[in-house]
């Protein structure tokens, strides 16, 4: 595809488009021969991998597959491979190093959070969740009623799959200790005002923790400037390796008790790991960083770090919703499904589920006969779809793209639907 050049600006600058021929060669998938001929519409389960994370991946296990940290060459670049991960995305989200942690997955992240606010909490404490959620940001902090925390229950519009900010006010109160919500949902989409709701559970005396995974994939956030104590997401649906990535906030990461080895205890960023790390993996996370700044750089972006990666986020998100609304224009035209969430592309993420009233697996399976992968089932989401009266044993046709998916991709699809439904 052929771009307008773009000529040195700052990041906020409208000028900027996606040269779309760059952004995909850093991907090998698209080189890959099996994988020709087919548009890859399953990225809300796992994205293609940018070339420079399997670089670091391959030159780690190649030259410095030892324990890291030790006084010879080997294991001290090994040690540094792996800081350079933390710092470098911690400058993207605009927190300090210590702030980010890595784990195996979402996940077990989570998990291990909500271990940590069994032992802080008192009975008689309350915790907010929504029914919006992936199972990962809500069934362990459900379990949390078992040892006599309240769980209050943030439900979604059964229309909608909308999550008001009244109902979240009436929730509110000196007992509520965290509120647990996602940036947008894996079926819903819809990108909840994070900022907005950071700022009345602080009000309230609560901390906040964020479920990213849906949406960091479309451009990893200024943490900082949401406002959130904790932000999750996952790096193998954000062009990484398959590690959770998780932000804790110096107040929140303090406060509460350590989970990880005693000797740790001082450590923000080993508190909240209970085991020792992928070491590869996490190294490899820098090159996600690298994929960012390459984005960056070839669009002649300026400024620090921290402003390049919210550029890039602009511009990732600047395409998708060009390249979603037509998409969603086509899918309100059918009336033989029912869209979840948002019909406008700036009010969502580009993952589509959709209610066809029947099993939703062998559909994808008929698609894929088209060129089209994607999915179908709950995704394990059956509490959001269940709340918008979807019926989970059926699921839904889900279809999701992120910047690096083409017009042409789009169309495909288009015509792949056509076939099919």
């Amino acid at each position: 595809m052929t771009q307008t050049p773009i000529p040195p600006a700052s990041s906020d600058d409208a000028r900027y488009s996606l040269d779309l021929a760059f952004v995909r060669a850093q991907f090998p998938a698209f080189a890959e021969k099996s994988l020709q001929g087919q548009a890859f519409f399953e990225n809300a389960g796992g994205s293609y991998t940018a070339a420079p994370v399997l670089d670091r991946l391959e030159r780690f296990y190649r030259a410095n597959k030892v324990q890291p940290y030790a006084p010879y060459p080997a294991s001290q670049t090994a040690g540094d491979m792996m800081d350079e991960a933390r710092q470098r995305l911690a400058q993207v989200m605009g927190v300090d190093t210590d702030e980010v942690s890595f784990g195996p997955s979402t996940t077990q992240n989570t998990y291990v959070l909500a271990q940590a606010f069994r032992q802080w909490m008192q009975p008689g404490d309350a915790i907010v969740v929504t029914n919006q959620d992936h199972e990962a940001n809500t069934g362990p902090w459900r379990r949390l009623a078992d040892t006599g925390i309240e769980v209050r229950e943030w439900r979604v519009d059964p229309a909608t799959g909308h999550l008001d900010l009244n109902d979240l006010t009436k929730l509110l109160d000196d007992r509520v200790r965290l509120v647990c919500f996602p940036h947008c949902s894996n079926v819903v989409a819809e990108v909840n005002p994070v900022a907005d709701i950071a700022a009345m559970a602080h009000a309230a005396g609560a901390f906040v923790c964020v479920d990213g995974v849906s949406y960091a994939p479309h451009g990893i956030p200024n943490v900082d400037a949401l406002g959130a104590d904790i932000y999750l997401f996952s790096a193998y649906k954000t062009y990484g390796p398959h590690q959770g990535i998780m932000v804790i906030r110096r107040p929140l990461g303090e406060t509460l008790p350590n989970q990880g080895h005693e000797f740790n205890g001082d450590v923000l960023y080993k508190r909240f790991t209970p085991a020792g790390p992928d070491h590869a993996q996490v190294a490899a996370c820098a090159g996600m960083v690298d994929y960012i700044e390459a984005v960056a750089d070839h669009h002649g972006m300026v400024g620090s770090l921290t402003e390049r990666a919210g550029a890039v986020h602009d511009l990732m998100r600047a395409h998708e919703v060009q390249l979603l609304q037509p998409l969603l224009e086509y899918l309100g035209n059918r009336n033989d499904l029912r869209l979840l969430g948002p019909k406008t592309a700036v009010d969502r993420a580009p993952t589509l589920a959709l209610d066809l009233g029947r099993a939703a697996h062998p559909v994808a399976a008929q698609l894929s006969e088209h060129g089209i992968m994607a999915g179908g089932g709950s995704f394990y989401a059956g509490r959001a779809l269940s709340g918008m009266g979807v019926n989970a044993d059926q699921g839904v046709l889900r279809l999701s793209f992120v910047h690096y998916t083409s017009p042409e991709e789009v169309s495909q699809l288009i015509r792949a639907l056509d076939q099919v439904l």
